[in-house]
């Protein structure tokens, strides 16, 4: 009797000791965002994207993201609308956190590609004015920084600042972005 007292027992305090593990070697996560950027003339400036998570050791991942970027510039009454579509990859670190990984502080490093097309390719305004920039591939490099908290032992929620710099566009060359996602850790 006492060697059952002694397992029930036991199971039940490692059972109220026992916490999820997280952040597993070469677990696969997806994960949603939506943002707006940080652009001081005009509204309505967003961007949505969808990756792949997998993650190494120590809390580092790799990812992979499509993101899809949303802006307008003004010109007299008009709205142009600005469009990017991209592809990233990349590294991101852990810097901070708590042991059990609840709640932690990435730094990601990506490469980027994607294309973008200014007012839908019309190049002529109502008022026969042209538009000078041009349509175009574009790479560049980006960064984040993200606080990262588990929702529970699969999702994760994400607060993130971004930047990107690049290169082939006749726009801006460094974009910032702020935005919050959700992913879920298969």
């Amino acid at each position: 009797m006492k060697k059952y007292l002694l397992a029930t027992l036991f199971v039940i305090t490692s059972s109220i000791m026992m916490q999820a593990q997280r952040m597993l070697p070469k677990q696969k996560g997806l994960e949603i965002n939506a943002g707006t950027l940080s652009r001081y003339n005009s509204d309505r400036n967003y961007y949505l994207s969808i990756g792949l998570t997998v993650n190494g050791r120590n809390g580092n991942y790799r990812l992979w993201a499509l993101e899809y970027t949303h802006q307008y510039s003004k010109y007299k009454e008009l709205r142009i609308p600005q469009e990017t579509y991209s592809m990233e990859g990349g590294c991101s670190f852990y810097l901070l956190g708590d042991p059990a990984k609840n709640i932690s502080l990435n730094t990601a490093i990506t490469g980027i590609i994607g294309y973008e097309t200014i007012n839908r390719g019309n190049n002529i305004l109502y008022d026969g004015a042209k538009i000078l920039n041009e349509e175009n591939f574009i790479y560049g490099a980006g960064g984040k920084l993200s606080l990262e908290t588990y929702l529970s032992d699969h999702f994760v929620l994400l607060v993130q600042a971004k930047t990107k710099v690049f290169w082939g566009t006749s726009l801006e060359q460094l974009r910032a972005s702020a935005g919050v996602g959700l992913r879920y850790n298969f």
